[in-house]
């Protein structure tokens, strides 16, 4: 064994040595406790001492320089995670994708403080798909109001790539009644509710046109569809409206995550959710509320934030990551130092709705500013493109909802010197109707022609001729006018037969009734509001008068089909919105001064198409929960009536003798 390796030697140096070999005489090696050794005639014993002390310098800094990138690489993984898990999802493939830290594109307010046990490495559930990344964009979303004559998923798959070709990137679904609650929330659901299969498929329909899902629960106002079972009355803050809920009552919290729950598990690819709290009317009338103010010495904007937060507290503890949106009205009357207080700006990104056709970016302003000192850092906006001009408008104003569009725009262009908030996206909304009780605003197909002047709108900053005619092409016009609402040619787009039935009905048969009701002396005198209402008139002046309206209804329903044609609706005759003829004949219109209370209205002058020409009467498709429905509604809606004794049909006459005929026209 060489002297080198042994234990620690006394190396004795020789006289001199060189570059090459050695001079001189060579060295003695002496092991510690032996005896010297006779040296190698042909080495230097320090030449080799230095060879392998030189090598063991490199090798110990060939090892320091691997702990260090080894060090190195391991504080920047730690850094790396900590840094990802502050803004995404503990399940990465649940709400968001890898990655997606949320502090350019999505709100701040979302990081949320993690304990430590919460940073954990983001696993993917089986078969569980990832959600696209739209955080980079300004979102676009089309609201999809489901309380009223809710499309079917099949007629939804025909829009759905009409939306993305038109710069959706986005739906705002508002299920209320049609989400198939389960379990105790079951009497919640619609009799025509979506399936779960249903909720599935339209997910996947969305996924496949590129367009994000955000689903909608109102958690404070605008909760008739639940306050008005007996099981939930209890829950409501003035006994006699089932408008808002009772945000003291300990079911009431329990209630709502019940619900919370139920839709969020079954969107588990969305990134957000929209919990409404709009329109709180009558908060603080209840006696609860009258008495917590009065302990706590607050006003209902406090009150208000407290049960906000509890349903914030909620979902950011059990759906950790999931971006919240909610409606920015009951916001505007609270102060800034109780919004700054209640810490809920962490949480929630306030969405400024705004639906009058004029109107200016300084309006907006200061609530803009508010929210900004409030600690809000993101912001939406919602205009419309229907539903908004009256709960009983039958046909959208083009140029009404344009000039909204426009005003937005203004908006949008001016945000940065409005205030320090991150624009994140609008939502187009297109409400059904009012509230849970009210009839139907305008139908979606009649909408469409509106939604893409408003859409188009957007995406090129102005409605230009060029922005004009991709809207033509799109839908199969040939021309619009934007004044008159009205679109020439065919028409090319989901339901477009309906649009053009809807527009005899409003444009003509509707418009020459109305007419004749309103010029004729002997209607105004014999055929009042008062005579129909409790059904009785002098048959000798009805019949003077009442051939030339049947004319009127008989010209007009020549130019609408008795049926709706093939491949557009399942069934038979369809019963367009409102009250419709019974039978196979044209929808007869409402009368002036005429009431839907949810039973059958008064008198039609449309004889049965069947060869009778005794007056027949209207006879209500509304549910037993005063939502109006359409009958034998195939393709399109998906609340067809059923044939059933719960069925309101027309009220037994009270009275005398027969109802009188009227003459056919010639």
């Amino acid at each position: 064994m060489s002297p080198f390796y042994g234990s620690r030697a006394a190396l004795v140096r020789g006289a001199g040595r060189s570059m090459w070999g050695c001079t001189g005489s060579p060295a003695l090696w002496v092991p510690r406790g032996g005896a010297a050794t006779q040296p190698d005639p042909c080495a230097c014993p320090t030449e080799m001492a230095f060879q392998r002390s030189h090598r063991l310098n490199l090798l110990r800094l060939v090892v320091l320089l691997l702990v260090a990138l080894a060090g190195i690489k391991f504080l920047f993984r730690d850094s790396f995670t900590l840094e990802l898990h502050k803004h995404v999802s503990k399940d990465s493939g649940f709400w968001g994708d890898v990655g997606d830290t949320g502090h350019d594109t999505g709100p701040q307010s979302q990081a949320l403080e993690l304990s430590a046990a919460k940073i954990t490495a983001p696993r993917q559930e089986p078969g569980q798909q990832v959600p696209r990344d739209v955080s980079a964009t300004e979102m676009r979303l089309v609201h999809l109001d489901l309380k009223g004559a809710a499309p079917r998923v099949s007629y939804l798959e025909q829009v759905f790539p009409l939306l993305s070709q038109l710069g959706a990137n986005g739906i705002l679904i508002e299920y209320e009644d049609m989400f198939p609650f389960k379990g105790e929330l079951e009497i919640l659901k619609s009799p025509y509710a979506y399936s779960e299969d249903d909720i599935e498929r339209i997910q996947q329909l969305a996924e496949l046109h590129k367009l994000e899902v955000v689903p909608l629960v109102q958690t404070f106002g605008h909760v008739e569809f639940i306050l008005k079972h007996e099981k939930y009355q209890h829950l409501r803050e003035v006994e006699r409206f089932p408008n808002s809920f009772n945000p003291h009552v300990p079911d009431t919290l329990a209630l709502l995550k019940s619900i919370l729950s139920q839709v969020i598990e079954k969107h588990r690819r969305s990134t957000w959710i929209h919990i409404g709290a709009d329109e709180v009317f009558h908060l603080g009338e209840g006696m609860d509320s009258k008495n917590w103010m009065s302990r706590n010495k607050g006003d209902t904007g406090t009150m208000y934030l407290k049960h906000i937060k509890e349903v914030l507290g909620f979902i950011t503890t059990q759906y950790w990551g999931l971006r919240v949106l909610m409606w920015d009205d009951m916001l505007r009357k609270i102060s800034v130092g109780a919004l700054q207080e209640s810490g809920i700006a962490k949480h929630v990104s306030p969405m400024v709705w705004f639906y009058a056709p004029d109107f200016e970016a300084e309006q907006i302003g200061p609530f803009l500013a508010k929210y900004a000192e409030s600690g809000f850092e993101a912001v939406w906006f919602a205009s419309a493109f229907k539903g908004t001009t009256g709960p009983a408008q039958t046909w959208p104003p083009l140029s009404y909802h344009l000039k909204n569009h426009l005003s937005w725009l203004k908006v949008m262009q001016a945000l940065p010197q409005l205030a320090p908030l991150r624009f994140q996206g609008i939502v187009l909304t297109g409400w059904q109707r009012y509230d849970h009780y009210s009839v139907l605003c305008e139908l979606l197909p009649v909408g469409i022609p509106s939604l893409a002047v408003c859409l188009q709108t957007l995406v090129n900053g102005g409605f230009t001729e060029e922005t004009k005619r991709k809207v033509l092409d799109t839908l199969g016009f040939q021309s619009m006018q934007l004044e008159q609402s009205t679109c020439e040619g065919r028409g090319a787009f989901p339901g477009a037969e309906i649009y053009h039935m809807v527009e005899q009905v409003n444009g003509h048969l509707k418009e020459s009734i109305l007419k004749a009701l309103e010029e004729e002396s002997a209607i105004k005198g014999w055929f009042s509001p008062y005579h129909r209402k409790r059904q009785f008139g002098n048959p000798r002046n009805m019949e003077s008068f009442g051939s030339k309206v049947l004319k009127y209804v008989v010209l007009g329903a020549r130019n609408i089909p008795p049926r709706v044609p093939a491949g557009v609706w399942e069934g038979s005759q369809a019963q367009l919105w409102g009250p419709s003829q019974e039978g196979a004949g044209p929808p007869a219109l409402p009368l002036p001064g005429s009431t839907r209370t949810g039973r059958a209205l008064s008198v039609t002058f449309a004889p049965t198409w069947r060869g009778s020409t005794s007056l027949t009467r209207w006879r209500s498709g509304w549910r037993r929960t005063s939502t109006p429905t359409w009958t034998s509604c195939g393709t399109w809606c998906a609340t067809t009536e059923p044939s059933s004794a719960s069925t309101p049909g027309p009220r037994r006459r009270r009275g005398r003798g027969p109802r009188p005929q009227l003459p056919l026209p010639p």
